[in-house]
């Protein structure tokens, strides 16, 4: 059970960074939070619960008792004069030659394919300069995918695949992505419109868009009219009785708020509508606007909001990019610290950090070749990637660590062979069961399943290809082993002699 603690604490660690406040997504802080309430019910059921469920069932194995209908196995000879049926449902599944076999595990195809095979391929001195350029190319592309992280602000990627909100926003892209989304300009509060400095500060907070504003209308209107006014009453009045009776002109009657004190009009809010060119990289170039109109609504004197759908998305996902980085570094850094203590050999801890750093980068960049963005789904399949590489890495890693073999060849022969086929039986059956996701017609779930299968690919990567080899370069060295042996077998010799030497009777030929 010591296996299972460590595997529930890290998963409890790593997803309890995802709860924490490092994470600026609400999706996934709760997401994280309802993972550790499960981790803690699973674990406190596995040790109560299931656990006597196990020990029962032992017993019951162990006296050969039917693990249903508890009652007392008849005999072979008994089972022998009855129905097919009758012994199916009563015969326990054991063979009587299947009790003699020490290691029935040993004949399993995979365990069979992987010593016999596998084992050596792997360890060929011709297939090891292979391999290290293979992991030169993985590194090379998790690089480069690194570089050009992009956060996970497309409304496209929350929609059904089907839906006709896609098509509307693929065609805006292709044929129309020079320009931003329309931008709500809103005054909230009373303005003097008719001074010239409020025109001005006006002209000035839209100057680099293309306006659809009233405003500029009505100036357009009273300069062509050649009507002059400068004041409150003029201004408005002209306003409601001219301006806004004209048919071309009747479209802005929703955007201007007035309101009535006495006999006075006044307007008390007002709305325009801004447009911006963009080149190709629209959503960055949108943000800096965001970042450049929102400070100044609070510092100029006319106070507004600018506010479009599409802001929320950005909003939410416009510190998403750094949030892996730092959970991964915290994850990387908490595994050490709490293997620190329970591993004998240090160089176990140094080798799971570079394997998971390896798969944690390796699925981040080439999560970005493949088109994915930095949105909620790809944060928690990076979090998840944590503990998966750990889960599948640590076996390998410290069975490797500390073999007692002569070299490490056989080192990691031995370790693959130990854990190999749980290893690919488990990845396997993980990305067999990632298939249905194929079928469900939603952006979301199949950045899920490319996120996945990146995670169970670069894993399996890893454990069977990368690892087995530069494990056979690097330390830790097994020459100490080999002293060790030297040094008891002449110890062992020497107590031979000295028996030898002793017993008088002991008579030897030559």
């Amino acid at each position: 059970m010591v296996t299972y603690t460590m595997t529930s604490s890290l998963y409890f660690i790593t997803f309890g960074m995802g709860a924490s406040p490092f994470t600026n997504i609400e999706a996934v802080k709760v997401f994280c939070q309802n993972m550790c309430v499960s981790i803690l019910l699973n674990y406190f059921y596995i040790f109560s619960f299931f656990g006597s469920c196990l020990v029962f069932a032992g017993q019951l194995e162990q006296n050969r008792y039917h693990s249903i209908f508890c009652c007392k196995i008849p005999s072979a000879e008994y089972l022998d004069r009855k129905p097919v049926w009758f012994q199916t449902v009563m015969s326990d599944g054991h063979q009587q030659t299947s009790h003699h076999e020490t290691n029935p595990y040993q004949h399993h195809f995979i365990q069979h394919f992987l010593r016999e095979h596998y084992n050596e391929w792997i360890t060929n001195i011709y297939v090891k300069p292979f391999v290290v350029i293979l992991y030169l190319i993985y590194a090379s592309f998790s690089f480069m995918g690194c570089l050009q992280i992009s956060d996970g602000a497309n409304i496209i990627n929350l929609l059904a695949s089907d839906s006709p909100s896609v098509s509307y926003a693929m065609v805006q892209r292709k044929y129309f992505s020079n320009y931003s989304p329309v931008i709500g300009f809103y005054v909230y509060e009373p303005l003097e419109y008719w001074n010239s400095s409020v025109q001005q500060d006006l002209r000035r907070l839209c100057s680099g868009f293309t306006a659809v504003s009233w405003v500029e209308q009505y100036y357009q209107f009273l300069k062509v009219s050649n009507i002059s006014a400068n004041n409150k009453s003029d201004f408005i009045s002209v306003l409601q009785s001219s301006f806004l009776k004209k048919p071309e002109f009747q479209h802005f009657r929703n955007d201007i708020i007035f309101s009535k004190a006495g006999d006075e009009n006044s307007i008390i809010a007002s709305r325009l509508y801004l447009v911006a060119r963009t080149s190709r990289d629209k959503q960055k170039e949108v943000m800096e606007v965001l970042e450049k109109l929102r400070p100044l609504s609070l510092s100029k004197s006319i106070r507004f909001i600018v506010f479009n759908p599409s802001f929320v998305f950005m909003d939410h996902y416009s510190l998403s990019v750094t949030v892996p980085v730092l959970i991964a570094g915290f994850g990387v850094l908490l595994v050490l610290i709490l293997t620190f203590f329970l591993v004998i050999h240090p160089l176990g801890n140094f080798w799971l950090i570079l394997s998971v750093t390896s798969i944690e980068l390796g699925v981040l960049g080439l999560m970005t070749l493949w088109n994915i963005d930095m949105d909620c789904i790809a944060i928690l399949c990076l979090i998840y990637t944590l503990n998966f590489a750990i889960d599948h890495c640590a076996p390998l890693l410290y069975t490797f660590v500390l073999a007692t073999e002569h070299t490490r060849t056989q080192c990691i022969k031995s370790s693959l062979q130990e854990h190999g086929t749980a290893i690919l039986q488990n990845v396997t059956s993980f990305l067999i069961g990632l298939v249905p996701l194929l079928f469900v017609p939603s952006n979301l779930t199949f950045t899920l399943f490319k996120c996945l299968l990146l995670t169970g690919g670069c894993t399996l990567l890893h454990c069977f290809v990368i690892l087995p080899v530069f494990l056979t370069f690097f330390p830790p060295s097994k020459k100490h082993h080999k002293k060790k042996k030297r040094a008891k077998r002449k110890e062992r010799e020497e107590i031979e002699c000295i028996e030898i030497q002793e017993n008088p009777d002991h008579v030897t030929t030559v």
